[in-house]
């Protein structure tokens, strides 16, 4: 069994889902547990573990990304004779497979019903919150969307994941002080998130090309240096540190600004920003060049973020973060 199905599965690369999906057939004929709603049959089958019921979640979605929608059913019917169908975190699941089954908008217009009616019923319960946000964003409504994450953080103002989606939701469309707004609380409840520090980085480095607001730039390099200073082999950290002094440099002392208005972050002078450049060039060139080179400890990387970087190493000009 892949170690990788007793991790969170988001954001899995496509292969890493398709083999665990292909993996499937074997688990499933492997593991008896809760097979049966008998629960005599139950005790007298292999000792539950946490691990055989994260590993039967994780399965359940590689399968639906792949399309093995029986195994997908499966998982889930073990997990439901385990947990019950009261389960809250039961019911999101039910509800991501009958979204995958939905063959039209009237299904999935369906099945937001049956999530409005949950809530009736439970209005806390955020498994359901959440996919209810995810569906209206799936078919469109965004608005809505954004006024289902404001509503589930009235109730969860600690969720950082509900946060984070709300700043990428807002991000799309363009209104990047709200963006920049929700992602720094995420930070204030995971100070430590290196790739939240770059992302903010990105929003505060597109938001300065959009208004020319130099102070954003400025905020975006101390974003980047943060992220890298806290994960010092992040791809994203050292591209965005690669733009952002780029273009700072690109920029006239004089309009360069001495201080942010948010936390007097001084601007560098321009030997400190040659020296950051360099440094992210370097770094970058080793990512690409030693995860190219099949080295164990430096495979991944995204293979399109390998290859942007690529591409902004070997030319420079009009690069955008991707």
């Amino acid at each position: 069994m892949s170690s990788s199905l007793l991790h969170p599965p988001s954001h899995l690369p496509p292969a890493t889902a398709l083999q665990h999906s292909q993996q499937a057939p074997t688990i499933l004929g492997n593991t008896t547990g809760a097979i049966s709603s008998s629960l005599f049959q139950s005790l007298l089958s292999a000792p539950e573990t946490p691990e055989l019921w994260t590993t039967y979640e994780n399965l359940l979605l590689s399968c639906l990304r792949t399309g093995d929608d029986e195994s997908a059913h499966q998982c889930l019917g073990r997990l439901v004779n385990r947990f019950g169908d009261d389960n809250e975190r039961i019911m999101a699941l039910k509800g991501i497979l009958k979204e995958a089954d939905a063959d039209d908008s009237a299904s999935l217009d369906a099945v937001l019903k049956e999530y409005d009616q949950i809530l009736q019923d439970n209005p806390t319960n955020i498994p359901i919150l959440k996919r209810r946000v995810a569906l209206l964003r799936s078919t469109g409504r965004i608005s809505k969307a954004v006024g289902a994450l404001i509503s589930l953080l009235d109730i969860s103002p600690t969720d950082a994941e509900a946060w984070a989606e709300l700043s990428d939701l807002y991000f799309s469309q363009g209104l990047y002080s709200q963006a920049i707004f929700a992602l720094e609380e995420v930070l204030v409840l995971q100070p430590n998130a290196w790739n939240m520090y770059a992302r903010l980085g990105e929003i505060l480095y597109i938001a300065s090309k959009s208004s020319g607001n130099t102070g954003q730039l400025v905020e975006a390099l101390k974003r980047f240096s943060r992220s890298i200073e806290l994960c010092d082999g992040y791809l994203r950290g050292y591209y965005g540190l690669k733009l952002t002094t780029k273009q700072l440099l690109s920029n006239p002392q004089e309009a360069l600004p001495n201080r942010t208005d948010s936390d007097e972050f001084a601007v560098p002078d321009r030997t400190t920003l040659n020296r950051l450049d360099e440094m992210a060039t370097e770094k970058l060139a080793e990512i690409v060049r030693r995860n190219s080179a099949g080295e164990r400890s430096w495979q991944g990387y995204d293979e399109a973020e390998i290859k942007a970087t690529r591409e902004l190493l070997e030319d420079g000009s009009n690069v955008t973060i991707r």
